[in-house]
């Protein structure tokens, strides 16, 4: 009798189809949360000069490694996506004053004041004068976390309010915050200027901040007057480069870009009446604007187009994005600048930091600071799974603005010492 040929054992095969399938979801993990990816010192980009060394020396995090959270910190969307949705972890609650500035159109422009907590390190009065990102405001997580922070390393904070984005203040004006209007942050800093005429200023402004604080700096000598630094974190530096870059999906800058406009469009409807009310006096720019075209729209630049640039009297789009883009401006800031990007921040494309880099290789003043890692306003720091309160970028920014007030200190010293060698002799 002959024997029945043998057969694999289902069991067996299925086995093996489980693992197959198991290999195919870790390879899935691995490339999304990018896990083979380096943990590095960031990228830095600078003239070799004195200013330069001293802050090598005095930023131990400018040569040290940045080490997100293991699991998915190399990830720059969930970066992006958790600093969205949650801005901070154990966020804390710093205690401030609300100012309130009426503008020459009628506009109210608020920003919030915080006393700084502690002795700053050189015993000087510092304010840090802050812009926060698009639509943000005092009261945003991540704002308050970097608040606090600084104001327990000496610092007195003032926070802009961006006009329109407190949902609790109503606009007394038809006009809110744009793109690189200045308006606002520059009544902030000149109250700071009266009202503490013995402090110095460290200029900050995180992602579309980044822009207004630079391009207020550069449209005038006089704004750079008291400014001991400028540090802007996350920005894209010309929003007309970006237009088309933003409306492409790779690493899904569509889709952000679609939810950001589905946010300006709930911000702007919040403040329909104020904006475009009939006992409204608005601008002829305003009363052509037709309303049905905003609550279509899909991308900010649509929004932009159809109601941002009319608040200003632009005639297109081009010309709303090359007049309150900083990049026209950055040539003009005296002051040391640190410029500071994230390598796979989806928001900002690669082709943008081509801008800061090639700054910083012409002016001596400027340090370009590109991490691998950090998305976009995110830069959480970790062990595994759980991030820290503070991030990389708060403590950056504020080892990067001590550095510059100690180099500050030092000139001052040598120049008095030289003149009393010179009066001796």
């Amino acid at each position: 009798m002959n024997a029945m040929p043998e057969t694999p054992e289902l069991p067996a095969v299925f086995d093996g189809v489980k693992l197959a399938a198991v290999a195919a979801v870790l390879y899935v993990i691995v490339r999304c949360l990018n896990l083979k990816s380096p943990t590095a010192p960031p990228e830095l980009y600078f003239q070799d000069s004195g200013l330069s060394r001293f802050l090598l020396k005095s930023c131990p995090l400018l040569t040290k490694e940045y080490i997100p959270p293991l699991i998915w910190g190399k990830s720059g969307h969930i970066q992006t996506a958790l600093y969205g949705k949650m801005g901070r972890v154990s966020s804390p609650h710093p205690y401030g004053q609300r100012k309130f500035i009426t503008m020459i159109d009628g506009a109210t422009s608020t920003f919030d004041l915080f006393e700084p907590l502690a002795e700053h390190c050189i015993g000087d009065d510092i304010t840090m004068v802050i812009c926060p990102g698009i639509a943000n405001h005092s009261e945003k997580q991540y704002i308050r976390t970097f608040v606090d922070y600084a104001q327990k390393n000496g610092y007195r904070c003032a926070v802009l309010n961006h006009l329109g984005a407190l949902p609790n203040i109503e606009l007394t004006s038809p006009r809110m915050f744009t793109y690189g209007c200045t308006w606002e942050f520059g009544a902030m800093v000149s109250y700071i200027r009266k009202m503490y005429p013995l402090t110095q200023l460290v200029v900050v402004g995180f992602s579309l901040g980044g822009n207004i604080v630079c391009k207020y700096l550069g449209e005038t000598q006089a704004n750079q007057e008291r400014v001991l630094c400028c540090v802007s974190v996350c920005q894209g530096y010309s929003a007309l480069r970006a237009q088309e870059t933003f409306m492409q999906w790779d690493h899904c800058r569509r889709f952000y870009n679609f939810l950001m406009a589905d946010n300006m469009k709930k911000i702007i409807l919040s403040h329909r009446q104020a904006l475009f009310g009939d006992r409204v006096k608005k601008p002829q720019f305003l009363e052509d604007t037709d309303l049905s075209r905003l609550y279509t729209a899909t991308s900010l630049m649509q929004i932009d187009d159809n109601v941002m640039r009319k608040f200003h009297g632009y005639n297109s789009l081009k010309e709303y994005y090359e007049e309150e883009s900083c990049m026209r401006y950055l040539h003009r800031i005296y002051v040391p600048l640190m410029l500071v990007n994230a390598a796979d921040d989806p928001l900002v494309h690669e082709s943008l930091l081509t801008i800061p880099k090639s700054l910083s290789e012409k002016r001596e003043n400027v340090m370009f600071v590109l991490p691998l890692h950090g998305g976009h306003l995110g830069f959480f720091e970790g062990a595994v799974l759980f991030p820290e309160p503070l991030t990389w970028m708060d403590k950056l920014v504020v080892q990067y603005a001590d550095a510059i007030c100690q180099w500050e200190q030092n000139k001052l010293q040598c120049s008095d010492t030289e003149q009393v060698e010179a009066d001796l002799e």
